[in-house]
């Protein structure tokens, strides 16, 4: 009997840490639905990259603030077969000082990283738990446990992930469905370089360089493995000490 591939959904999946994400799970044998909103044709540069490899990837684009757009998109994905894996990356920033911050600036990073979770996860629970397997992970931010200037949004928008991380965790955990999340601390990326001089990482880190995305896909492939069954409701900091 062949044995179906399982698929895995990755939100936010065409930038620096979700295309790493993506690349990982899809090494081990997931067929990948890379996800994005604002960039469908870097989604489908990662997924044509991953084919190319060797893998199985296919790319969607939706906004998954828009809770009817979301539903939607995820019946037809449904539709070709279950998606017990859904890794949630989807993030953004939009940082000011709380004094200073515009409503909008508040409400779009909150509505991407918590309503979106809500809108994505809730469509694939029910499948999950007829199937008795699932695997959650919501990607987070060191911020959400440290805080950090001008990313009260940011981080409250994460924080809040931490907790629905875990009630869902205790909803979910008896129907072999676990949900888990994973903090990444500064991460290499196109703009980060500009952002921190050498000697500021060695006093904010104490491994004294910034992770890199393969580090995080890393942490976020073992949490989607079958080797994970028993870790549920867990934070995982891949922060080289921070927090």
């Amino acid at each position: 009997m062949t044995q179906v591939q399982r698929r895995a959904l990755v939100t936010g999946g065409s930038g620096d840490i979700g295309g790493a994400i993506c690349r990982a799970l899809a090494r081990d044998g997931f067929h990948v639905i890379v996800h994005a909103n604002r960039n469908p044709e870097r989604a489908e540069t990662v997924a044509q990259d991953i084919i190319v490899a060797g893998g199985s990837a296919q790319a969607t684009s939706f906004d998954l603030t828009d809770g009817a757009a979301t539903r939607a998109t995820l019946e037809k994905l449904l539709e070709q077969g279950p998606i017990p894996v859904l890794v949630h990356n989807a993030g953004i920033h939009d940082d000011a000082p709380l004094v200073g911050m515009r409503e909008e600036q508040w409400m779009r990073v909150i509505d991407v990283s918590l309503h979106g979770f809500f809108h994505v996860a809730q469509s694939l629970l029910l499948p999950m738990s007829r199937a008795r397997f699932g695997r959650i992970v919501c990607i987070s931010s060191v911020a959400a446990v440290l805080g950090n200037r001008g990313q009260a949004n940011y981080a409250a928008a994460k924080a809040a992930l931490h907790g629905a991380a875990k009630s869902l965790a205790r909803e979910m955990a008896s129907r072999g469905v676990t949900v888990n999340v994973v903090a990444p601390g500064i991460i290499e990326g196109s703009m980060t370089h500009e952002l921190f001089a050498p000697d500021q990482l060695r006093q904010m880190i104490p491994a004294g360089r910034m992770g890199t995305p393969k580090e995080v896909a890393h942490a976020v492939a073992f949490l989607c493995s079958d080797g994970a069954s028993y870790v549920n409701g867990q934070i995982l900091g891949v922060a080289g000490g921070m927090g």
